[in-house]
């Protein structure tokens, strides 16, 4: 589980988070929108320890990050797992050695541990015969899947995902969606999402927190976004002519 209490951030004087108080719960898919400029970026980068906040606590199961000495650090970072807007894989190495490099830079496991551990990720995201191809002889989707294998193969208490669904289209993305909802149900993780996917906050946005100025303006989820009393959130979620006829449909009682 992660708290965040009061957190705030600023850059040169400039205050870009301005006293953010939610929470994330394990075994549920928290997606964090906004518009470009709302804080989104930033906020996942101080739950990554990317950025320190000017003020305020972050508390992975209770604990504070802030009192965590560099050997807590270094472990609650490899209980972590992130999966990168355009994949971050390693051109040079196979999907094989992608999803096991994280095993090799942080655990002692013999070969044939990291063997079989990467061969069972790899069959959960249904890539069991891509072992042997490169990032670039596989499509988008597939490179997607190979880095949601890479971020599990540690089995990390947290999963941070920054705009999974970048740069694919509807139906792949909703494979994605349905992947790390599915990753996140069966091993209790707390998966946070950043996302401007409108359809992902529909499929998978068990929370919703929406972002506008560094403030937190709305919380929910999926089941009652649609009646948030917000206009500005209303008109971001349904800005496209299909979320507007969803609108115009619920609105119906269709």
């Amino acid at each position: 589980m992660i708290k965040v209490k009061n957190l705030h951030k600023s850059f040169d004087g400039t205050e870009v988070l301005k006293g953010i108080n939610t929470s994330f719960e394990p075994g549920q898919t928290s997606l964090i929108i906004g518009q470009s400029g709302s804080g989104k970026t930033v906020f996942l980068k101080c739950l990554l320890g990317l950025h320190k906040p000017t003020k305020g606590d972050i508390y992975f199961n209770d604990k504070t990050y802030n009192d965590f000495t560099k050997t807590k650090k270094s472990l609650l970072r490899k209980n972590m797992g992130m999966v990168f807007q355009g994949g971050a894989l390693f051109d040079s190495m196979t999907v094989y050695e992608n999803v096991m490099f994280p095993l090799r830079m942080f655990t002692k496991m013999t070969k044939a541990e990291m063997d079989n551990r990467v061969t069972e990720v790899l069959d959960r995201v249904n890539l069991s015969n891509a072992n042997d191809k490169f990032p670039s002889e596989i499509s988008g989707g597939m490179q997607k899947r190979v880095s949601i294998a890479r971020a599990i193969v540690n089995k990390p208490k947290f999963l941070f995902c920054d705009e999974p669904n970048s740069g694919l289209d509807p139906n792949t993305a909703t494979i994605i969606d349905q992947l790390i909802l599915e990753i996140t149900k069966e091993n209790n993780i707390t998966t946070v999402v950043n996302t401007h996917d409108m359809n992902s906050v529909f499929e998978i946005g068990e929370k919703i927190v929406y972002l506008q100025g560094g403030i937190i303006e709305w919380e929910g989820n999926n089941k009652i976004i649609h009646n948030a009393d917000n206009k500005d959130l209303i008109s971001f979620v349904y800005s496209s002519n299909l979320f507007k006829k969803v609108r115009v449909a619920q609105q119906k009682g269709y």
